[in-house]
């Protein structure tokens, strides 16, 4: 065993140190795992930082009530019977309430709005989220960056960091056209990276009267005395006949908006990853078996002088393992530095722009590491197994 264990490392490293003889074609094979693997931490990436953006903004201390038996807030309505049976529900119904024993909670409505940026020949569609004054508070990690909120009535907007240092229109002390009138930016927000930092709040009324939406109200949030209390406003909500209303927590709502997205990004990188993953393998094939070919004699002399079938096998194989890993190696790296950070947007829940970081974390790393892997793996088996079952005489064949 000790003997055979010997005999391994030995035509490993021998085969190991003759990769200068094939430098080029060991060049390209890492090279082309590293482009599969650099693809697919691309894709990986961007589902990782749609998915950490919502994540962030949804919270399972905050209900999310929904009217219309829908699940989105674009599709929901909450008629304003519906909301004074709310207010005049007595008793514990799984919310905080203030010193007055009310309800603690934000009638809100989001609209779509269009941004354009000074220069550019299109626009933007943002999310214009309008919230009574008691909104801000029910979000964690909310903070002002700079100005303040703004004013009850007032046609003031206060917009999240990411879109703030993207459009120069919506610089503190700017006004801007959204709709048919214009609005003052008072103030920037930040909150933690997530969603919310992709949208422009303003005050309910105000929004309403802008868009001719008077009395409309999407959603209501509340802020629940602890995360299991969902159930309890659920069972209070099932009183209220006038319209069916559902409630569900934030970080349920915002999972499963980021969930399908992601899925849908996850659904065109990983077959267009497998492609190439393909091509990748029959180039390890290839370079592998010119490696077998290389070292004919060298495989053939060790073999003749009592070396194992199992040595030249594991040697080869190894070889192909060492590229792939490095090939791999640069994938990842390159990718860390080009994508890690890198700021995108697609479209949201609300049909407008969502901005959010590419993540490069552990996940995605080692999922896209034991892709090159696998390429080493399976693209060195056939070569390793000829390396293996190379006859002696080749040896004298190959010097003849």
């Amino acid at each position: 065993m000790q003997s055979s264990i010997k005999q391994i490392l030995v035509m490993t490293r021998a085969s190991i140190f003759s990769l200068p003889r094939r430098l080029a074609i060991s060049i390209s094979m890492a090279l082309s795992i590293a482009l599969v693997v650099g693809i697919l931490v691309g894709f990986l990436s961007m589902a990782a930082g749609f998915e950490a953006a919502l994540r962030n903004a949804g919270s399972p201390n905050i209900a999310v009530i929904l009217g219309g038996g829908t699940n989105q807030e674009m599709g929901s309505d909450i008629p304003a019977d519906a909301i004074r049976t709310l207010e005049a529900m007595q008793g514990d119904v799984g919310a905080v309430r203030d010193e007055a024993g009310n309800l603690d909670y934000s009638r809100e409505i989001v609209v779509p709005v269009e941004v354009r940026q000074e220069g550019a020949e299109f626009s933007k569609m943002l999310a214009l989220r309008a919230m009574d004054s008691t909104g801000p508070s029910l979000r964690g990690g909310v903070t002002l960056s700079a100005g303040r909120f703004p004013r009850v009535g007032s046609r003031e907007i206060i917009v999240g960091d990411r879109i703030a240092t993207e459009f120069s229109s919506l610089a503190l002390g700017q006004q801007i056209r959204l709709g048919p009138v214009a609005w003052t930016v008072v103030g920037r927000f930040s909150a933690r990276g997530s969603a919310f930092e992709s949208e422009i709040w303003a005050d309910l009324d105000a929004a309403r009267s802008a868009f001719d939406r008077l009395g409309e109200v999407q959603s209501i949030r509340l802020k629940l005395v602890e995360p299991g209390s969902i159930r309890q406003l659920q069972k209070a909500l099932g009183g209220i006949t006038a319209t069916p209303l559902v409630a569900v927590s934030e970080a349920d709502l915002y999972s499963a908006q980021s969930s399908a997205t992601a899925g849908l990004i996850r659904m065109f990188g990983w077959p267009i990853a497998l492609l190439m993953a393909l091509g990748a393998t029959a180039g390890a094939l290839n370079t592998m078996m010119s490696s077998v070919s290389d070292r004919t004699v060298e495989i053939a002399t060790v073999r003749a002088l009592g070396f194992t079938r199992l040595s030249a096998f594991v040697a080869t194989w190894a070889e192909a393992v060492l590229l792939s890993a490095i090939g791999a190696a640069i994938g990842v790296a390159v990718s860390w530095l080009l994508f890690n950070g890198w700021q995108a947007s697609t479209i949201g829940a609300n049909n407008a722009s969502l901005a959010f970081q590419l993540t490069v974390d552990d996940r995605v790393i080692v999922i896209a590491s034991l892709l090159g892997l696998v390429i080493g793996v399976v693209g060195g088996a056939l070569p390793a197994l000829s390396a293996a079952r190379l006859p002696l005489t080749a040896a004298l064949r190959s010097r003849g």
